[in-house]
């Protein structure tokens, strides 16, 4: 096969993988994959990751170090941590969703969510109400408090996303989401229904 024609295949395949992918996107995937993993330093007996292990655990500690700078950039907004602002989000950007909508959404469980909401209720920020369909759901808004607290709080949780990846081009950005996204919304779709299953049943069923 020509040189051209495997250039061709490879394209098609990334393409079929990837259907957002731009030139640019395949080109960086393509010299990403001549990228031979350095064989692991260290003494024997030592435990040292894999491949899935080390992109897993670089994923972990990227989150840890947005989390500790977003709880100090939330330092005067009216909010205590980073969970509190993302259930705000979500309630400003749904309008009035179920409350446990709300709180799945952000990964959270149903307890922890429900006690974090009753603290800003306490705080004047949210405020729960029956639906009017179904009395057996609770729905959620901002008060104006909640509203203008926020979206202050938004321009500090930007400034701080903008310095965590200070250095990466748009184009890099763009081609983390777009590798990344699938792992995202397959564990969405998952997460809640699997939550309760021994590791063995929910490694069995992320496997097939």
């Amino acid at each position: 096969m020509n040189k051209t024609a495997v250039l061709v295949a490879r394209w098609a395949a990334f393409e079929e993988q990837h259907p957002e992918g731009s030139l640019d996107d395949f080109f960086r995937y393509s010299l990403a994959e001549k990228v031979k993993p350095k064989p692991a330093a260290g003494s024997p007996g030592k435990l040292i990751p894999d491949l899935n292990g080390r992109l897993v655990i670089l994923l972990r500690r990227i989150g840890k170090f947005h989390i500790a700078y977003s709880n100090i950039a939330l330092e005067g907004t009216g909010l205590g941590q980073m969970e509190e602002f993302g259930i705000l989000v979500t309630i400003f950007n749904m309008g009035n969703p179920i409350k446990s909508e709300a709180i799945y959404n952000n990964i959270m469980e149903l307890s922890s969510g429900s006690n974090m909401l009753i603290r800003m209720k306490k705080r004047g920020l949210v405020r729960e109400y029956d639906d009017k369909e179904d009395k057996r759901q609770t729905r959620l808004e901002l008060t104006p408090k909640g509203k203008k607290v926020v979206l202050q709080a938004k321009d500090r949780v930007m400034k701080m996303a903008g310095m965590m990846v200070h250095g990466l081009s748009d184009e890099d950005k763009e081609l983390c989401i777009q590798l990344l996204s699938p792992i995202d919304r397959r564990f969405s779709g998952l997460f809640q229904k699997q939550k309760n299953k021994d590791f063995e049943t929910i490694y069995e069923e992320n496997m097939r």
